[in-house]
């Protein structure tokens, strides 16, 4: 039952991860675009959709599948799952970005912390992602580290990250991150830069 679940739970994040995606890349602060990246001239703002090389589309392989006839906690759906599990883990990246000065909003998984102070953690597109549904694919998260360690952060705390992007493999227990980022500046959602 408990590899069914984790299937069903595959399966929704699989099934979701499109409409996130999209989701994503609308402009869900008040403020404009213009007048973020006056905080940060330095920085470009990118949406999560640009991290995505163009074309990826890791469900043409399952088209044409007979998901909805798998059961719960059978071989065939086990070994599904497992593969696409794989598929997401070695989610291409756009390598266009790498060593791009960005900017980036998401959600905070924390990975690291040494007396209350946030050094570490991952970044990813949507609420709930590495904690309460399987992690998104390696190209939806970003494993960063605070050029200086913050405190008060909370995990699944909005925030802006800013800084030099990169593409390399970070695998976590939380999942497998497909960038990384030293965070030259960090701020929560909606709050002046710090």
């Amino acid at each position: 039952m408990r590899n069914g679940f984790r299937l069903l739970a595959v399966f929704a994040c699989i099934a979701s991860l499109g409409g996130i995606v999209q989701w994503l890349a609308h402009d869900f602060e008040s403020d404009s675009a213009a007048n973020r990246a006056q905080l940060n001239p330095q920085f470009r703002e990118i949406s999560w959709d640009e991290l995505v090389p163009t074309g990826w589309n890791p469900l043409k392989q399952y088209q044409g599948s007979a998901i909805a006839q798998l059961g719960d906690g059978t071989d065939a759906a086990v070994a599904l799952a497992k593969r696409m599990r794989e598929t997401w883990d070695n989610a291409p990246t756009n390598r266009a970005l790498d060593g791009a000065l960005v900017r980036l909003s998401g959600y905070l998984v924390p990975m690291e912390t040494d007396q209350g102070q946030l050094s570490e953690f991952l970044l990813v597109p949507f609420f709930g992602a590495c904690i309460h549904v399987p992690p998104p694919a390696a190209n939806q998260m970003v494993h960063v580290r605070l050029a200086d360690p913050i405190a008060g952060m909370r995990t699944m705390d909005v925030v802006w990250v800013s800084g030099r992007l990169e593409t390399g493999r970070t695998d976590s227990t939380m999942g497998t991150a497909g960038y990384r980022m030293v965070a030259t500046h960090m701020e929560r959602r909606n709050a002046a830069p710090r």
